[in-house]
């Protein structure tokens, strides 16, 4: 499985290579796009993928789509992260790739907003693609920014609660009865936690911004809120009062199993999130916010308990959208430099609208299909509990993060903040999120 940085890591360490965009080539389709798709070529694909499973899924799907376009070749690359992506797409040259994918989802707003891919709209316009019934509006919304779309969903993840079954069992509670409201969140992870010492047996939770996945965008997922942003684009976490309810809960959660220092100390024994000795595997923490991609690595580590998952809870007086989660995902663009993006545009087309394509690399990798018949295919092969999140994926209340001209750099002040604030260093909430708020317009002001 995946030794990758996931959207969590990814979005953390994306604003020291973001400013590679800035100043990327910003060719787009209209005066590129000149080649004829049918004559025969050779394209180049760069992408993310490492693990050996992954990457020979990644083989296995540009396989079917040269069967079915047998005049056009990919030269396949992997391993590639979005810093050496923008140093690429920057630089530009024939040694560069012609199709690019990215983890990142959170730098789709910078790219599109730079020119650092391609804009799609006349290819999709050509092939007469209707996006809203190919595409969840979810996955729409992320990969594009301000009306330009550069990039196109390729898999995506949902996140959820993954819980150990026989800790529920072992402490008295039902373990068909996950959590799902926040509240009673609460007293499952008190009541699944276990001292040693001034340490612990076993933690119920670990609810620190430090800890695996639980960063301010995945929580606030659970918080009904009107976005990041405000319609004239400027940050609303301060006026959106759900901002800070979810803050204050958050830091409750913290306090109420032992404080940030405590848990802090613990989290450093853990070990890494893409191994066999994950907190949860080990059965360090009985629950772990998570994504679909877990159940492989569960699997895999051979873990001696049962795993449950579920949607993570919600707002107390929001119960009625219980079930929604946050959506994210892996992009696919074109390089606006390549000479060759008509044929490049048919892999990027093929990977991410094709039903059978979708299906056979969302079934080889463990992510949730992109696409509407995708989601619904019959030929998906998952085990019973991964049906959470296809349905996560669908329910009409999931979101995920906005778009910025700057990428992730919003997204890495307002964590800072949280950090602070979940520490005891800033005690003035409200006063915190108006000074955060004020730094992420002047740094969105800075970048355009």
């Amino acid at each position: 499985m995946p030794v990758r940085p996931r959207r969590a890591a990814a979005a953390l360490a994306a604003t020291a290579s973001i400013a590679l965009f800035a100043s990327a080539c910003t060719g787009t389709a209209n005066n590129a796009a000149s080649d004829d798709p049918k004559a025969e070529t050779t394209i180049t694909f760069w992408h993310g993928w490492q693990d050996p499973a992954e990457v020979k899924a990644i083989t296995d799907n540009v396989a079917r789509f040269e069967k079915a376009h047998p005049n056009i070749k990919v030269k396949v690359v992997g391993g590639i992260n979005d810093d050496k992506l923008g140093q690429a797409l920057r630089a530009g040259g024939s040694k560069g790739p012609d199709v690019v994918s990215s983890f990142t989802t959170a730098n789709v707003g910078k790219f599109c907003a730079s020119g650092a891919l391609a804009d799609l709209k006349p290819f999709i316009e050509k092939d007469k693609l209707d996006l809203d019934k190919i595409f969840p509006k979810v996955l729409q919304s992320y990969t594009q920014f301000e009306g330009r779309r550069c990039s196109l969903p390729l898999l995506s993840d949902a996140y959820g609660l993954f819980y150990n079954k026989d800790a529920f069992k072992a402490a008295g509670l039902d373990p068909e009865a996950p959590p799902k409201t926040w509240s009673r969140f609460t007293q499952v992870a008190k009541a699944l936690t276990k001292a040693k010492g001034d340490s612990y047996e076993q933690l119920g939770v670990m609810p620190n911004y430090l800890g695996y996945e639980t960063v301010v965008s995945h929580y606030m997922s659970q918080w009904k809120h009107t976005g990041y942003f405000d319609a004239d684009g400027k940050s609303n976490i301060a006026k959106d009062p759900a901002f800070a309810e979810m803050m204050t809960y958050q830091k409750s959660l913290v306090d109420a199993l032992g404080g940030f220092q405590k848990l802090d100390k613990y989290r450093t024994t853990f070990g890494d999130e893409w191994g066999s000795k994950h907190p949860f595997q080990t059965g360090q923490v009985a629950m772990q916010l998570d994504g679909e991609w877990r159940l492989n690595f569960v699997k895999n580590a051979k873990v001696d308990f049962e795993v449950g998952v579920a949607p993570l809870p919600v707002a107390d007086d929001e119960i009625a959208e219980y079930g929604k989660g946050y959506l994210s995902g892996t992009i696919m663009g074109i390089a606006p430099q390549s000479q060759k993006q008509n044929a490049a545009w048919e892999l990027v087309k093929y990977m991410t609208t094709d039903t059978e394509a979708v299906v056979q690399f969302a079934n080889s990798i463990g992510n949730v299909p992109s696409t509407l018949e995708a989601l619904k295919s019959p030929n998906l092969k998952f085990d019973a509990r991964f049906k959470t999140f296809l349905d996560i994926a669908r329910h009409p209340a999931s979101t995920t993060s906005d778009g910025a001209v700057n990428g992730s750099a919003y997204q890495d002040t307002l964590q800072k903040f949280a950090q602070q604030y979940e520490k005891g260093q800033v005690t003035d909430l409200k006063k915190g999120l108006s000074d955060t708020a004020a730094q992420i317009d002047r740094d969105i002001a800075a970048a355009k």
